[in-house]
């Protein structure tokens, strides 16, 4: 029986070429693209499920808040990890690390003088000894018992090891010496194989943090204090059984009031540490993981491919639907013999059912064959551990015969209770298909048409609007200068205490440079992911007003060089140590100052008085989803240690920049002959931080182009169905006197109304999504009613192109041919 059925499948398919080639090609794009969401998916959900006892693993993070401002920072004041492990009850394990900057690291190997230097480590964490106890690693060498419990020891993942060490194995590895940044020397004590799975944990080297105690690297940190909280200071832990995360998030902040008590001195920054969830990790961007360099998930946007995946589905549904129902009439004859016959309804159900399986079963091999064309358009969206070997894994293929089986189910059911539905009676009188019957399965074609161009238009407009914004973003006057700006950072020696003045000599050397026009020694550039903020307090003689404030270092330079406009005062004069600041506008509103001038003279407590030089005009400092925020600028040498440098023009000379940048790296070797000469241009910066935004707009143009693809597919077939069976009505037409261009009119009048009909339902739907996406943005585009009668006009004129396809040529047929067909 089985094999009649797909006979009948395979005839079917066969007589209806065009209905059979719309319908697989409408399955394919919907499954390939089910496909590759669903590995992006799968890759995100599956990050560190599989440590033991992970739904009692919590990370300790902070949130410091002002009345005017707050912060989530994902690290602890450095004292707290010890108080909650002596006077902290339901509590099972307490581990706190540091996480640490790139490192040189370089060995001396037997019978070898020189040492061999392996430049910019990074993943490196100073540990304790609890740290192996919660997170478990496999074992190489060495014991999670003893390690870490002394300072100057070190144990190293499997690949670290082998970058450091070749080939020796783990028990010869055991009890070697590194040199990091020529100041600690480690003893190599444990190997532990590297994490395999989907992880957030990346790190590589784990050094004792008794080291830190015994080199005076603590001064980096503020290892008694309370007030001071950096995000490199982790802390998690890990619960007993039945305890709510509750209960340790009130004993945390007792212990806070406990300790804060007695550091009156610090400022009072309502600090409350609460318990986030290990698996949230990796979606939580407010907190973000251990590497800000990594990729964070954001299940916002896995909820958003899902939606994707299952509107692109539906639409190929919708087709298969459509198309099947309305050839329904031609296979009337052959539904009412095989019941007259003896057959069954459920017996056709299956029929028909199988003939959907078979068509999807294609759908899918042709999806497997458009997935690694998705893949390497969207290689720039996906995750690292998604690629076109993610397909060979045994999970996509239950997914993929899970989803065959369920779009089966789902496009096939419908159209086989239709058509196993007709009465042999009316079927043999050729009246199974006409009167109300008609004019119902009309009707849902034509719903389900206009669903699928409101879904089209929908994402069209998205689309649109999306790209408005990113555009409005990039070319916004953000209150400062960004082409042909330079700046590279200089090495700072976290390890070592001594004064490092090798910054000043390079900038010293390249002032002498032609090509550049100006040039700065300071902090981070006006625009950047590095934010240092600490909380100033301005007294006027009435009130005490606290503020949480961004500082930057910059120089005179630096001002100019940026084209940063001063409101009122001077600019920077140069120091060691902070002794003045240039506010922006923003901060000197916020002090109480209706004119920029009258913030001159004034003092901000710091500790110590520090007098306001001069007022800037605002500008942003990140992505314009943001608003700006209260900063000051200071100036301090020992903090300055990133070049900036103007460009001058190219002028006749295309290759001035290249010689400059040239130039400049000679000079860097001179200076920093171990490091990498490793530059930005401050524009391509501003660009990164709309990253997300240009990966969703690039999604969405797919998204909408494949939507379109679909939808007027699925027209094209139904326009090719009403003209065949209209095909007498035309010649009649013809005959009569008509002119092409009245049948043409005739053809697409009723599909062009369905589309327009679809564009008055989609343009409120869109309008309520973009400006829900809007919301997120502190300053944002206008939406005008040009741009959504631009979608609608394009929607008609998309679906006109589609029908005249089809209508000219059944318009400009010889009507006494169309007058012989029976």
């Amino acid at each position: 029986m089985l094999k009649n059925h797909l006979l009948i499948a395979i005839r079917n398919f066969s007589r209806n070429k065009i209905f059979s080639l719309i319908n697989i090609s409408s399955l394919a794009i919907g499954i390939s693209a089910a496909l590759v969401i669903y590995l992006i998916v799968q890759y995100d959900l599956s990050f560190d499920k599989f440590h033991p006892d992970r739904e009692r693993i919590f990370r300790v993070v902070s949130k410091i808040s002002w009345s005017d401002f707050s912060v989530n920072n994902s690290g602890v004041p450095v004292p707290t990890a010890k108080a909650l492990k002596t006077e902290g009850a339901g509590v099972s394990l307490v581990t706190h690390f540091f996480t640490g900057n790139e490192t040189k690291v370089s060995m001396t190997l037997p019978g070898n003088q020189s040492p061999v230097v392996f430049k910019k480590q990074n993943n490196i964490v100073f540990a304790d000894e609890d740290f192996f106890k919660i997170f478990q690693y496999e074992w190489l060498a060495g014991s999670p018992l003893t390690v870490l419990n002394s300072p100057f020891q070190l144990v190293l993942t499997e690949s670290r090891a082998k970058t450091y060490f070749g080939n020796l194995t783990p028990g010869e590895i055991i009890g070697r010496n590194l040199l990091y940044n020529d100041s600690i020397h480690l003893t190599v004590a444990g190997i532990v194989r590297d994490f395999v799975a989907a992880t957030d944990f990346t790190f590589k080297e784990f050094i004792s943090r008794q080291t830190i105690e015994k080199t005076g690297l603590k001064e980096h940190w503020g290892w008694e204090e309370w007030g001071s909280i950096n995000s490199s200071s982790q802390m998690f832990v890990k619960l007993e059984p039945l305890v709510l995360p509750g209960t340790v998030e009130k004993q945390l902040m007792a212990i806070r009031e406990k300790y804060r008590s007695n550091h009156k001195d610090e400022p009072v920054d309502g600090t409350v540490h609460s318990l986030q969830p290990l698996n949230d990790i990796h979606f939580n961007a407010e907190f973000g993981a251990f590497d800000y360099n990594a990729r964070q998930a954001s299940k916002k946007v896995l909820f958003g491919l899902l939606i994707v995946a299952f509107l692109l589905l539906s639409l190929g549904c919708i087709n298969f639907i459509n198309l099947s129902t309305a050839q329904a009439s031609q296979r009337a004859k052959e539904i009412g013999i095989r019941k007259t016959m003896g057959g069954g309804k459920p017996q056709l159900i299956l029929q028909f059912l199988i003939e959907t399986f078979a068509f999807t079963v294609l759908a899918t091999l042709l999806s497997l064959l458009l997935a690694p064309w998705l893949l390497h358009v969207f290689k720039d969206f996906l995750p690292e551990g998604v690629s076109l070997q993610s397909i060979f894994r045994p999970h996509v293929w239950w997914f993929l015969g899970g989803l065959t089986l369920l779009v089966s189910f789902l496009a096939g059911l419908y159209p086989a209770f239709i058509l196993s539905d007709f009465k042999p009676v009316t079927v043999l009188k050729n009246q199974a298909y006409s009167g109300t019957a008609q004019t119902r399965k009309a009707m849902l074609r034509k719903t389900l048409t206009v669903t699928q161009f409101v879904i089209s238009q929908v994402l069209l407009i998205a689309t649109l609007v999306v790209g408005k914004q990113i555009h409005f973003s990039l070319n916004k006057d953000l209150g400062y200068k960004k082409d042909a700006i330079v700046f590279l950072n200089t090495r700072w020696n976290f390890y070592s205490n001594e004064p490092d003045n090798r910054s000043s000599q390079l900038y010293n050397k390249m002032k002498g440079m032609p090509e550049i026009e100006l040039i700065s020694l300071a902090g981070s550039p006006p625009a950047s992911n590095n934010t240092s903020t600490t909380s100033l307090t301005y007294d006027d003689g009435t009130k005490k007003q606290d503020n949480m404030v961004e500082i930057k270092y910059a120089d005179a330079n630096f001002f100019d060089l940026y084209k940063l406009k001063l409101l009122a005062g001077t600019t920077l004069q140069p120091s060691d140590t902070m002794k003045e600041f240039v506010i922006n506008e923003t901060y000197c509103k916020l002090l109480g100052f209706q004119q920029p001038g009258d913030a001159i003279g004034r003092f901000i407590d710091k500790g110590f008085k520090i007098p306001i030089v001069g007022v800037v005009a605002d500008f942003h400092t990140k992505s314009t989803q943001e608003i700006i925020k209260p900063l000051a600028f200071s100036t301090a040498l020992k903090n300055s240690r990133v070049i900036h440098f103007a460009l001058k023009p190219r002028g006749d000379n295309p290759d001035s920049w290249n010689n400059a940048l040239k130039k400049a790296e000679n000079l860097f070797k001179e200076i920093y002959p171990e490091d990498e000469f490793s530059y930005k241009f401050f524009d391509e910066t501003i660009a990164a931080f709309y990253k997300s935004e240009q990966n969703t707009i690039r999604l969405l143009k797919w998204a909408a182009g494949l939507c379109v693809f679909i939808s007027c597919l699925g027209l094209l077939g139904l326009v090719v169905f009403t003209t065949i069976q209209r095909t007498k009505e035309i010649g009649v037409r013809k005959v009569l006197g008509a002119s092409v261009t009245q049948i043409i009119g005739l053809l697409s009048k009723d599909f062009l109304l369905l589309v327009i009909l679809a564009f008055i339902i989609a343009a409120p739907i869109a309008w309520w999504m973009v400006n829900q996406w809007l919301e997120d943005y502190a300053y944002r585009v206008e939406l005008g009613w040009i741009l959504f009668v631009t979608v609608g006009l394009a929607a008609v004129i998309i679906a006109l192109i589609t029908i005249s396809f089809q209508a000219v040529r059944a318009a400009m047929a010889n009507p006494t041919n169309s007058l012989r067909t029976e």
